[in-house]
């Protein structure tokens, strides 16, 4: 029962979503074809609009758009009229997708052994090293960190590839200035739930039963401390994805970003209603799952409709 009403909420999340991005568009001043009234004549704009339903009125339009989506149809950019949304977000979601994997591993990695280790050194010269690194992660955006990484292991030290796709070399720096934040953010985020756990009573009373400091870390400190941060997952791996819009500009990869932010210049509007979508399905998806794995990360959770 809990499972069909996470669905149906899943299902009225997308849709609220789908019809609050289409008004958006629609109320947005400007007209798509309006670089083009001056090379065009009157009577092509008209059919042009006529093909993209734009002659309609906005609640036909509106009726229109959801039958569509129904069917998995997000129609076809005004941009590359030879090119659907479908084959844009398949095209590019790969890219995007292994950039964000790949942050999201080398931030859960490092930010969960940072944070651990600074909470069982608390006050110690690892906790503070630690957490000096976590702020300076956070500190320094994605987007300020790319062009140094760049600079200094593509151009000056000759290292790895300054950008492009189609190698793993190709992906360390853009998946590196990817990670640093939310890898600072985890650490911090560890720490905290860490050293929350830590001062329980079942761990001090394990402690006190003579539990080896090994098994009293793995088996009960980080076991519990780790939900939290599992919470943050979901909305960080969709984060990380969608994050990928500036460094895929800087590095050049062939991502949904690209074609997300050209989009907005140019208002193709079905590119960018479509890729929200997209995204926002990725993202109830990614909680769903989540939500899901509690269950089996600690017996306890019970997953009920009632929310018991």
């Amino acid at each position: 029962m809990y499972i069909v009403k996470r669905i149906l909420i899943m299902l009225l999340t997308i849709w609220v979503i789908a019809s609050l991005t289409f008004l958006i568009m629609k109320f947005i001043p400007g007209d798509p074809f309006a670089s083009d009234a001056d090379v065009l004549p009157e009577e092509v704009l008209q059919n042009i609009r006529a093909k993209y339903n734009l002659d309609e009125p906005i609640a036909v339009q509106y009726v229109l758009y959801m039958k569509d989506l129904v069917t998995f149809d997000l129609g076809f950019s005004i941009q590359s009229e030879t090119r659907s949304v479908n084959s844009i977000i398949a095209d590019g979601a790969p890219a995007s997708a292994l950039l964000g994997l790949q942050a999201l591993i080398i931030a859960l990695a490092l930010g969960l052994l940072l944070g651990i280790v600074a909470a069982l050194n608390h006050n110690k010269l690892l906790d503070y090293a630690s957490m000096f690194i976590a702020i300076i992660g956070i500190s320094v955006p994605s987007f300020i960190l790319a062009p140094l990484l760049i600079k200094y292991f593509a151009v000056e030290w000759g290292m790895l590839p300054v950008a492009s796709w189609g190698t793993w070399q190709h992906s360390i720096l853009p998946t590196l200035a990817l990670a640093a934040t939310p890898l600072a953010v985890i650490a911090r985020f560890m720490r905290s739930s860490m050293l929350e756990v830590t001062n329980q009573n079942y761990i001090k009373t394990a402690d006190a039963k003579g539990l080896s400091k090994t098994k009293l870390v793995i088996r009960h400190g980080i076991r519990n401390a780790i939900l939290p941060v599992i919470s943050f997952i979901g909305p960080l791996f969709v984060s990380l994805i969608t994050g990928t819009f500036v460094i895929e500009k800087i590095f050049a990869i062939p991502g949904i970003g690209r074609y997300f932010v050209d989009s907005i210049f140019n208002r193709d509007y079905p590119v960018i209603m479509g890729t929200t979508i997209f995204f926002s399905v990725l993202l109830v998806l990614t909680l769903f799952i989540i939500d899901i794995s509690y269950r089996y990360i600690d017996p306890r959770i019970k997953l009920t409709s009632g929310g018991e």
